[in-house]
């Protein structure tokens, strides 16, 4: 006698939702967020408000506490591990190289969307009352700002700038001393290992975090507000959106020979939770995951991935404070020249570490801002509109820090092409901060590189 086979039992909700795709499920907590954001302005829903800032102020505070520790080892692990990938010093100046070219691209973009459309002019700003930001705007106090006179302070005050000066001497004191380093090494690497994993947690919630922070920028941010900026935030939008699909696919396609679709299928999740969070170091586990399926040999991204969380910022510290500044002058009546153009992007090239990864460019603006002469009370003016700005900003700089990886890794000839063109992979590997072993070749070898597994 025949025996009914067991029903399979069905897969739990949360099951389920860990087989949709990642991109579906920040595109949902976007469009949920959009919905109850607007519902909490029209109606007036002072909770759904609330609970949806609250909800994106716990998302986005989970992800900076992470950024001291994170920041430190990553960099210390990368530049220790430096040792171990064939012609290192040339895949570094190769990188650093990239990283002023992409932006040399996108400041020049910046500034000619803002001389052809005039964003400050006719938007009648009362520029009266206003006080001038506190902090560090001019270069000596971005040099000396630098150099830590407290270390305690540089991590409890989450001053990345000095966190990366650390993280490089200590890494590089690591290179010196060889074995006997080898503890501090291996502390190192267990501390990147447990952030990282908990980080990972957090990025988990970013569909729930993208709810909140989409939510509350709708319920508290309205036309009334975005008017006297539009052409401002279209410009910031516009000029984003070129570097990102239009630049950044030429280089791939003419400077790299590859397929610009595949490069935006392996790296559109840290894209889009760079849009939500604001946070080009809180995305940066997930960036550097993208990069590493995209083919990038994993010694060479654990570098070139840490080190342009802190330093490449195409949105932030090249695009935006181009724009902004001839906005500020506008609004102030004040005349730039080509000397001042000139400034503004030997400042956005060189200075761009100022930005440092955490939300918003404040302090490269004022740094911007300071070289020029220009008021530093025109700050004051943008930072209400600071934040919806800021989300494709950062979109732009996580991008660019995958992007360039990839074009290094694809002219150095070290580049998984097989990988590259299939970007496929759990992107939630159970051990993040070890990712499959991959040899780097030196150069004109060919890529040997193991597909990234999970």
């Amino acid at each position: 006698m025949s025996t009914a086979p067991e029903a399979t039992p069905s897969p739990s909700v949360l099951a389920r939702i860990r087989k949709t795709p990642f991109w579906v499920q920040i595109v949902a907590g976007l469009a949920l967020g959009v919905g109850l954001g607007y519902l909490a302005r029209a109606a007036d829903i002072s909770w759904l408000a609330t609970t949806l800032e609250t909800i994106g102020k716990i998302f986005v505070q989970l992800l900076k506490l992470a950024v001291p520790p994170l920041v430190f080892t990553a960099i210390v692990v990368s530049v220790a591990n430096l040792r171990g990938v064939a012609n290192a010093a040339r895949l570094a100046v190769r990188t650093l190289l990239w990283f002023m070219v992409t932006s040399l691209i996108a400041v020049a973009i910046g500034l000619g969307l803002g001389l052809l459309t005039n964003p400050g002019q006719g938007t009648d700003l009362k520029t009266e009352g206003l006080k001038a930001q506190d902090g560090k705007g001019t270069w000596i106090d971005f040099l000396t700002g630098i150099f830590p006179t407290n270390i305690v302070d540089s991590f409890a005050k989450v001053n990345v700038l000095q966190i990366v000066f650390l993280a490089i001497v200590v890494g590089a004191a690591i290179l010196k001393l060889g074995a006997k380093a080898e503890p501090v090494l291996k502390l190192s690497e267990s501390v990147l290992e447990l952030t990282q994993t908990a980080l990972w947690w957090v990025i988990r919630l970013s569909p729930l975090g993208t709810l909140g922070l989409i939510g509350k920028s709708v319920a508290k941010y309205g036309w009334d507000l975005l008017k006297p900026f539009a052409t401002l935030t279209v410009d910031i939008y516009v000029g984003c959106a070129l570097v990102l699909f239009v630049v950044y696919s030429l280089l791939l396609k003419f400077a790299a020979g590859l397929n610009p679709l595949n490069f935006f299928k392996g790296a559109w999740p840290a894209i889009q939770l760079a849009f939500v969070s604001r946070s080009s170091v809180g995305t940066l586990p997930l960036t550097r995951r993208v990069t590493e399926r995209l083919g990038v040999p994993s010694e060479y991204a654990s570098f070139a991935v840490p080190f342009g969380a802190t330093t490449k910022m195409d949105g932030c510290a090249a695009i935006y404070p181009s724009i902004a500044a001839i906005f500020v002058a506008q609004v102030y009546n004040i005349d730039l020249g080509i000397k001042d153009y000139v400034l503004i992007a030997f400042v956005s090239v060189v200075g761009s570490a100022a930005t440092a990864g955490l939300t918003g460019a404040i302090v490269m603006l004022t740094l911007t801002l300071s070289t020029l002469g220009l008021p530093l009370e025109g700050v004051g003016l943008l930072l209400a509109i600071d934040p919806i700005l800021d989300m494709m900003r950062t979109a732009t700089n996580v991008a660019g820090q995958a992007l360039v990886p990839v074009l290094v890794a694809a002219r150095e000839k070290i580049l998984d092409v097989a990988a590259y063109n299939n970007p496929a992979g759990d992107l939630y590997p159970e051990s993040p901060a070890t990712p499959a072993a991959v040899a780097v070749p030196a150069q004109g070898g060919a890529a040997k590189a193991a597909p990234v597994a999970g």
